[in-house]
């Protein structure tokens, strides 16, 4: 596994992690529009994805360019 997969992993865990317990004091406070939930939940899996592909993206181009 490559250094950039493994920042990445580490990134996903910590931004998926926040992310739920960001829901849960959002549930847990009766503060939970349907709207903001549904926003987090797809930013919590939407950014690491967008995140994935364009490091894989960069080093693709890198490695062409050698």
């Amino acid at each position: 596994m490559k250094l950039w997969q493994k920042l990445w992993l580490l990134f996903t865990v910590i931004w998926v992690g926040l992310s739920l317990l960001n829901l849960g004091i959002m549930f847990a406070a009766g503060e939970a529009e349907p709207d903001k939930a549904a926003t987090l939940a797809v930013l919590a899996v939407a950014l690491p994805a967008a995140l994935y592909l364009a490091a894989w993206a960069w080093n693709a181009w890198r490695a062409r360019r050698s």
